[in-house]
């Protein structure tokens, strides 16, 4: 009897094991595509070039000091933010103050893009970006009897004038602050050096906002952050930075 319901079992089971065996469930989910990862790194990063270039200019007293710190997102997006400190002030011979003075802070932010398609993750890339830049200078002096003498402020300041530099008189502004605003575009390249180190440099176009907003007497001849008061201006930079 046992041997019989034996054999019942086994022919049962005959059919079962004739068909094509099954793949095995799939437990596993469906692997999904790893998250890009927003934040890479921090830059900080200060000027070289415009410092030494300052001390070169004989007949102006001048002095400028400009970091920045930039944010790697995307491992293509810069944004960044720029903050410096600069003034130029002329003492002309016999005069009893400085015929120009003007001295103080500028910021400027924007963004950065590295267009470079292949390995944008390296640490050494190009950089195209833009720049909205703001300042405002103190001005307690600024020549007075310039234009009655059918002479600029820009002729006197840059040694072109024919007058003596002693017979103009000074005018005191009671420190005025004066501001500023401008656009620039940029293109550069940075290069990793070692450990996290980077140098890089920088070309800029600068065009002025603010070209009509200040009275005559009030009118800077120099924009910290910016240069030479024109519509438009151009800088170059040579940069040290650290990456974290």
């Amino acid at each position: 009897m046992r041997r019989l319901a034996f054999i019942w079992m086994i022919a049962l089971a005959l059919p079962m094991l004739a068909q094509e065996p099954s793949e095995p469930a799939d437990t596993t989910s469906v692997a999904k595509k790893p998250k890009k990862q927003v934040y890479q790194s921090t830059t900080v990063r200060i000027d070289l070039l415009n410092p030494i270039l300052d001390l070169a200019r004989s007949n102006w007293h001048t002095y400028s000091v400009e970091a920045a710190v930039s944010v790697r997102l995307l491992n293509r997006l810069f944004p960044t933010i720029e903050l410096g400190h600069a003034g130029r002030f002329l003492q002309v011979k016999d005069a009893p103050v400085p015929a120009y003075s003007g001295y103080g802070e500028f910021v400027r932010l924007g963004l950065d893009v590295n267009p470079l398609k292949k390995h944008p993750e390296s640490r050494s890339y190009m950089l195209i970006g833009v720049r909205a830049g703001t300042s405002w200078q103190k001005m307690p002096f600024l020549l007075s009897d310039v234009e009655k003498q059918g002479e600029s402020t820009a002729e006197v300041l840059t040694g072109e004038a024919t007058r003596e530099p002693g017979a103009y008189t000074p005018e005191r502004l009671n420190g005025t602050w004066i501001a500023d605003a401008w656009g620039e575009v940029l293109a550069g390249v940075q290069v990793n050096i070692v450990k996290g180190f980077n140098m890089g440099w920088a070309i800029r176009m600068k065009f002025l906002f603010t070209t009509n907003s200040h009275s005559e007497l009030s009118t800077p001849y120099y924009i910290p952050g910016f240069g030479y008061r024109d519509t438009s201006n151009w800088g170059f930079e040579y940069y040290l930075g650290y990456t974290f």
